[in-house]
């Protein structure tokens, strides 16, 4: 499947549209602004890097993306459904059917075997994928009875995968997914995003530090200082083999 171009971003469908989005933490006496102004839209099946500083709030960001916060001005729209109106239980809804997330450090249940890691996150989805089936996608299939002690880093990291994908999320949050492990692992589990966008038409952000990382995505947004200084689009993405950290 190829990267799509500008003029087929602007045909596919909005998966998502931040609106003049702020938020505002209340330390004590003092407030403190993490986002300004944010306008951005997210297209179905692209994917889409997020790159800034630490502090430029980019956690901040998925946090609301991923409903795991609210904002405190403008509007989050998830198709035509206004998400700054979501009661609690909506939102709950929304994170457990719509979004699959992948962090930096893995969080695996260390007591469960990496197919048993998997399995608990599609009892909370109501169109799960067969646990075994993504298990093979991200290459796990002779690994699906060890513990993530008994697992690299790199294969732990594609447990985090499959318990994400295996959901049936449209979305996939990803924070610092290549964080923690070394170049060419980083690399391995780039390339299984860029698959799981082709393969499945999954709509895949990735937020980072790393430039390097976001020449694999469609469009790269920069954050600093809680503002949107750039969105660029890349009209070659590089594949993740290319890139040079």
């Amino acid at each position: 499947m190829a990267h799509p171009t500008s003029a087929e971003h602007s045909s596919r469908p909005t998966l998502l549209r931040l609106a003049e989005i702020g938020k505002t933490y209340h330390m004590g006496e003092v407030d403190v602004r993490v986002l300004k102004h944010v306008n951005l839209d997210i297209y179905e099946g692209e994917i889409l890097a997020i790159l800034g500083p630490s502090g430029s709030g980019k956690s901040t960001m998925l946090n609301l993306i991923g409903g795991m916060d609210r904002a405190s001005e403008g509007t989050l729209w998830y198709r035509e459904r206004d998400m700054t109106r979501f009661s609690t239980g909506e939102l709950t809804r929304y994170r457990r059917e719509t979004i699959g997330f992948v962090f930096q450090f893995y969080n695996l249940v260390p007591t469960l075997t990496a197919r048993e890691n998997v399995l608990v996150s599609t009892e909370i989805s109501r169109n799960p994928l067969d646990v075994d089936d993504v298990l093979g996608m991200v290459g796990l299939t002779d690994r699906m009875d060890h513990f993530p002690s008994q697992m690299s880093g790199g294969e732990q990291q594609r447990v985090a995968i499959a318990r994400a994908l295996a959901k049936n999320p449209e979305l996939m949050l990803c924070d610092e997914p290549t964080g923690a492990l070394d170049f060419e692992t980083g690399k391995k589990v780039l390339r299984l995003l860029v698959e799981v966008r082709e393969k499945l038409n999954k709509t895949v952000l990735i937020i980072t530090h790393n430039a390097a990382i976001a020449e694999v995505a469609d469009r790269v947004v920069r954050l600093r200082s809680g503002e949107i200084v750039e969105v660029h689009e890349n009209t070659h993405p590089k594949a993740p083999e290319e890139i040079i950290w």
